[in-house]
């Protein structure tokens, strides 16, 4: 089956057409690349494109780069092609498909269903490849927590804005900032916690749209460092100049990861017999107890996901 708690604290995206941005985007450090079928491809360029992927795939070359691709969303007449000739075409070296502008569940077991059949076909593992769904409008976030529970590939929920903010006639035409006369708040925070929730309540991720201003880092910073705040995985990046800042907003600041593996270890000495089997403990002028070791399996497990190494090491007091 799929594993959903894989790294994905920056998923590049790159249009599906471009043998040139693919080739760049195996040697950039992003935890995910998904090669897009969709907006990112003009229309009479997609059979093409399809073909590209397929061929890009099975080359090679990411690493342990998550590799996904975005197909068209079930309304076009674009999908079916999609998935059938990636997946039959490219399987075997594809991790998850990302599905667009999901409105219902039913959207998700259709893919769900598609997927299955050519697995069958092609002799693949059932249920290897993962969904990623990508909620881009109000009927879709109304549906999310039936989306999140409608297939066992589902990995992701991820949000996308521009088409989100169209949807709802947000007065805005820059993605992922308040909207003018918006001075109070955050124009968005029901949109991210309503995915956070869905994503949390059945142990999948919460990915953030795009920051289109890509030559400015820092305002990219500032907006992921919200969803960040509140929980998410990780966020889109655009550009290679987007990776770093994704990356590092998206794990730990490394005294907080010591932090975390020193109460997981001076919890679980205190608790066990040796340590005098305590349901509470002090580390240092901290008290620690079963609600600070779930508290630290979050960072612990973000930290561990990023490939973080420890610098600090709680040893138990002496005997």
């Amino acid at each position: 089956m799929s594993t959903p708690n894989r790294a994905r604290r920056s998923c590049l995206a790159v249009p599906g057409s471009s043998q040139k941005f693919i080739d760049k985007a195996r040697t950039l450090p992003a935890d995910q690349v998904f090669l897009d079928l969709e907006d990112a491809c003009a229309p009479l360029a997609k059979p093409d494109a399809r073909k590209t992927i397929v061929a890009a795939l099975n080359e090679g070359g990411w690493g342990e780069k998550i590799r996904v691709v975005r197909v068209n969303d079930w309304t076009t007449e674009w999908t079916y092609r999609d998935v059938t000739e990636v997946v039959e075409g490219a399987g075997a070296n594809l991790d998850a498909i990302m599905l667009p502008k999901v409105q219902t569940a039913e959207q998700i077991v259709a893919l769900d269903m598609l997927l299955t059949q050519i697995e069958k076909t092609m002799g693949y593992e059932v249920g290897r490849i993962g969904i990623e769904a990508q909620i881009e409008n109000a009927l879709g976030l109304i549906n999310v927590n039936a989306i999140a529970t409608a297939s066992p590939r589902v990995e992701t929920i991820i949000f996308g804005p521009a088409d989100f903010m169209a949807s709802i006639n947000m007065k805005s035409l820059v993605v992922g900032e308040q909207p003018p006369g918006y001075d109070v708040g955050d124009a968005y925070h029901h949109i991210l916690m309503s995915i956070l929730m869905a994503a949390r309540a059945h142990d999948k991720q919460a990915i953030d749209g795009p920051y289109l201003q890509i030559k400015d880092v820092d305002g990219f910073r500032r907006v992921a460092g919200r969803s960040a705040a509140l929980g998410f995985d990780g966020k889109w990046v655009l550009h290679p100049g987007q990776i770093d800042a994704a990356n590092e907003t998206f794990s730990p600041a490394q005294a907080d990861y010591d932090h975390a593996e020193n109460i997981l270890d001076a919890y679980e000495y205190f608790t066990s017999a040796a340590g005098g089997a305590r349901g509470a403990a002090m580390l240092g002028d901290e008290m620690i107890d079963e609600a600070s070791r779930k508290m630290a399996l979050v960072i612990a497990g973000k930290g561990r996901a990023a490939g973080m190494q420890r610098t600090d090491r709680w040893t138990p007091p002496a005997e």
